[in-house]
């Protein structure tokens, strides 16, 4: 049976290379007996390559039956899996049969595979290879001939490695691995896909058909669908029922699609992503380091002054901090009395054309400042958040922390 039979038989719709693959490998898998992987997102279509195997074999008169091991309790999934005996467990009023008794000269398909127990991934290999298992509670070896078919939408070699999964149940059902291609690389089946659910639900609710423009093509075509098929059926159901004009334009059709911003798919890894939050620590050493370099550039400073004969070169060949020294300078009025005493007179000269003298003397009475860590934090953070007008999150950048970091220094320092 070629791959255009096999889609009429099993109604799968869509002329993707990626699909044909599948499909392909699924017709050629099926008449034998190897344990098969599928692997692909949630909701584009595991369990129906399931049914295409189980069809296409020569168990296809035999018992199938699908079982999602995420959704079975790990304290029941062995007597769901294997049965149980009477007594076995509190609860247990009589035996049990497990699917694999019950499904013997079939196939099982065991959905989300990677949520299995370790101890029933033990249970499950030595079906696999030697065809026989043991009821919950009882010492006695059953036989059973099933076919195993598993799908998971996480990658279990990940799994294996973080110790989740066993590798030698990995290598056992890997043995023909099968990867069902996401909606977004199926790109050019979105609108077939789309045509086939909404005329199935316009003739299941008796409405009247609807068709997208072109501009509803587009959004159609370039969205990315996390959900895939199962997605884009449910967006066909809710259009069929709900809308009145049946023309759906692309404003409408964006009404029913989650935005998609840049962290709107499905949850991924990034690597190598520099850790946000910063301790306490972390803050008083910034602020220590900030302060030693505004000291070595202020030894700079007198050292150029000394060299110079008292004339402060161009302001602007020092660091912002000296720079903004410059500006903060206030010289008394002409007719006030002076302060202190007049040592070494100093011209500066800000290369504007005019020259100003500043007189500076070494023996002049200094206001001691204040060496409080906690002082110098709340003046930072007082700076940045006036620097960027209360917006916390660019102050915290501009202090090198976090914004949480941020947030629960101005709530303990009382800012």
């Amino acid at each position: 049976m070629d791959v255009q039979e096999i889609k009429q038989r099993f109604g799968i719709i869509g002329n993707s290379p990626l699909l044909n693959r599948a499909i392909q490998i699924a017709s050629q898998v099926a008449p034998t007996d190897i344990s098969v992987l599928i692997t692909g997102e949630s909701g584009s279509g595991k369990e129906a390559f399931s049914h295409i195997i189980h069809q296409l074999s020569t168990r296809k008169h035999g018992p199938f039956i699908a079982v999602n091991c995420g959704a079975i309790p790990e304290g029941t999934i062995d007597s769901e899996l294997f049965g149980h005996e009477k007594g076995a467990y509190t609860g247990a009023v009589g035996e049990r049969k497990g699917y694999f008794e019950t499904v013997n000269g079939g196939t099982i398909f065991l959905d989300e595979i990677g949520e299995m127990p370790l101890g029933t991934q033990a249970r499950l290999l030595r079906v696999l290879e030697s065809g026989q298992f043991i009821r919950v509670g009882s010492s006695k070896v059953e036989k059973t001939n099933v076919r195993v078919i598993a799908a998971t939408n996480v990658d279990v070699y990940d799994a294996v490695k973080a110790g989740k999964f066993r590798e030698d149940l990995y290598y056992r059902l890997n043995t023909v691995p099968l990867r069902i291609p996401p909606l977004r690389d199926r790109k050019e089946d979105v609108y077939l896909l789309f045509r086939k659910f909404a005329s199935d639900f316009t003739d299941k609710y008796r409405t009247p058909p609807i068709q997208l423009d072109e501009g509803a093509q587009q959004v159609l075509m370039n969205y990315s669908w996390p959900g895939n098929v199962r997605q884009l059926k449910n967006l066909a159901e809710q259009l069929a029922v709900l809308e009145r004009d049946r023309t759906i334009t692309a404003q409408t059709l964006l009404n029913y699609i989650p935005h998609e911003g840049p962290t709107s798919n499905l949850p991924m890894r990034i690597e190598n992503q520099p850790k946000e939050d910063f301790s306490e620590r972390d803050l008083l050493y910034k602020v220590l380091f900030d302060m030693k370099r505004d000291m070595v550039e202020l030894k700079k400073l007198v050292a150029d002054i000394i060299e110079h004969n008292g004339v402060v070169p161009n302001p602007a060949n020092h660091s912002q901090a000296i720079s903004q020294l410059y500006r903060d300078i206030e010289l008394p009025a002409a007719s006030a009395e002076p302060q202190f005493t007049i040592k070494h007179p100093v011209s500066v000269n800000n290369n504007t054309g005019t020259g100003r003298e500043a007189f500076i003397t070494p023996h002049a009475e200094e206001e001691e400042e204040s060496l409080s860590l906690i002082e110098k934090e709340s003046d930072l953070i007082r700076k940045a958040l006036k620097k960027h007008k209360g917006k916390r999150k660019l102050a915290a950048n501009e202090l090198g922390i976090s914004e949480r970091t941020l947030y629960r220094k101005i709530k303990e320092l009382n800012l």
